[in-house]
């Protein structure tokens, strides 16, 4: 089984000016297809959709593929909210032994593990001999076709 490091970069969020695109009313079938409906709705600002603390909030781009069954790929970014408390069964970015690394957090009445969307990857035990700190919890992912 393997181990990684799973974090690429990160960059602090810079929140200048909205980035607006148009949000039409209807929603795109994923099944049948259905007429188109033109009418566009409200323009839709990417920074309030991704974005709810921006103080808090950086972009990480993801190395290797242990979180790969989440819809987490190589080179995707992840929206991650430092503010926010990391619960159980929630995408979190983690320093584990000095290492960065994006993963389920997982914790249970007697143990806590960080755990991989990928059946190559362990999950990582959390013991009291583990240099273990949640940095923040991954609130979106964006990836490119």
């Amino acid at each position: 089984m393997r181990t990684d490091p799973t974090i690429d970069e990160i960059a602090a969020v810079e929140q200048k000016t909205p980035v607006t695109c148009p949000l039409f009313v209807c929603g795109v079938s994923a099944g049948f297809p259905s007429p188109a409906d033109d009418h566009i709705d409200r323009s839709l600002d990417l920074n309030e959709l991704l974005i709810q603390n921006p103080a808090a909030t950086f972009f990480v781009r993801v190395a290797g593929d242990s979180m790969r069954d989440a819809g987490i790929n190589h080179g995707d970014i992840l929206v991650v909210d430092r503010s926010l408390e990391p619960t159980n069964g929630k995408i979190i970015i983690a320093i584990v032994n000095g290492d960065l690394t994006v993963k389920t957090f997982l914790r249970s009445r007697t143990a806590c593990r960080l755990v991989a969307a990928n059946p190559d990857y362990q999950p990582v035990e959390i013991t009291e001999d583990t240099d273990f700190t949640a940095w923040g919890v991954v609130t979106s992912v964006i990836h490119q076709f």
